[in-house]
């Protein structure tokens, strides 16, 4: 058996709130009931076969439905509330510290429980930057304040920098030591950010604009520049690949023939060439908006995460399904 996978992105509670699905049955039994589009690939005991031990769980707002600071932040306590409940019925542990992880990897190989990292996506729902204190207090550990663009930041296909706001939220950030997401970050507020926010930065689900037709097509300021890449690296951080299949390839089109898997690694190599084996992970954002038929072939569940290993050099693998996350979290998580 393998060791323990780290997925650094998944809408666990957008699935469950915004869907309507039950993440706590076996994945065949959802696949039965599930009348959505999109095939789930996601699910608790799915997670757990799968060894999956560690996820970066999101509180994702559709910007699109909950367009006022107030919705949003009522919506994503109510995704706040799946993971709490979920942790009384011992499906998950939270990691909220140092020992709560220490705690985990000395349980997790017995009982094979996946513990999440809470994730804010979009930064929507955070009022007002002075909030940003709430949340750490609830368990969030990272925030990545854009997704399209947001009141702090320029985002996927909406460009442009840090507003005033955005400014402010990267203060309060650091201030109360939570982690910065880049993803869906324009470039402009990427750099801005990285300029003024002093603490530990991350990419949790991106790949390289580099193989996906450069500057021109739809989406490209969804994808990192190669400068991106190296910044991120020179700070440190890890970048998790997305699986998605347009964003491996933006020539695919839903519908079609699945991506090659080995279309994956050609990702992880581009980025690796850039900053090294060690700073590569999975981001896969499985159901995140796509389903099984949208993720590169072979890619039908949890447990087939670990032949992303196998597109890896030898001396990596680890590092690349899990240990580079478990690493970067050891320097994140306060004590």
């Amino acid at each position: 058996m393998w060791a323990m996978i780290v997925d650094a992105h998944l809408d666990l509670a957008h699935n469950v709130v915004d869907l309507g699905r039950n993440l706590t049955l076996p994945l065949a039994e959802l696949r039965q009931q599930d009348a959505h589009p999109d095939v789930p690939v996601v699910t608790l005991p799915a997670l757990r076969e799968g060894q999956v031990g560690i996820c970066f769980a999101t509180l994702w707002v559709d910007p699109r439905k909950y367009i006022d600071p107030e919705s949003a932040h009522q919506h994503a306590l109510r995704q706040l509330e799946v993971y709490l409940r979920w942790e009384e019925q011992g499906w998950v542990r939270i990691l909220r510290d140092q020992a709560s992880l220490q705690r985990h990897l000395a349980l997790w190989p017995e009982d094979h429980v996946t513990a999440l990292v809470i994730l804010i996506e979009g930064a929507e729902c955070i009022r007002e930057p002075g909030e940003v204190g709430f949340w750490k207090a609830q368990g969030v550990r990272l925030i990545g304040p854009a997704w399209n663009r947001t009141r702090y930041s320029g985002g996927t296909r909406e460009p442009g920098g840090l507003s005033e706001l955005g400014f402010e939220l990267m203060h309060a950030m650091d201030e109360n030591r939570l982690a910065l997401d880049f993803s869906h970050m324009d470039e402009q507020a990427f750099w801005q950010a990285l300029e003024v926010f002093e603490g530990s930065v991350c990419a949790s689900h991106s790949n390289p604009r580099a193989l996906l037709g450069g500057e021109d097509p739809p989406f490209a300021n969804r994808h990192l520049s190669n400068a991106m890449i190296r910044a991120i690296g020179q700070r440190g951080g890890v970048i998790g690949t997305v699986l998605f299949g347009f964003f491996l390839d933006h020539t695919w089109q839903r519908g079609t023939e699945r991506v090659k898997l080995e279309v994956v690694g050609q990702h992880m190599a581009h980025t690796a060439a850039l900053i090294g084996w060690d700073k590569v992970g999975i981001g896969s954002d499985f159901d995140g908006g796509f389903g099984l038929h949208e993720n590169p072939e072979g890619l039908n569940q949890p447990a087939d995460l670990h032949k992303v290993g196998e597109l890896v050099p030898a001396p990596f693998r680890q590092g690349v399904l899990g240990q580079n996350w478990l690493r970067w979290l050891q320097g994140v998580l306060p004590f």
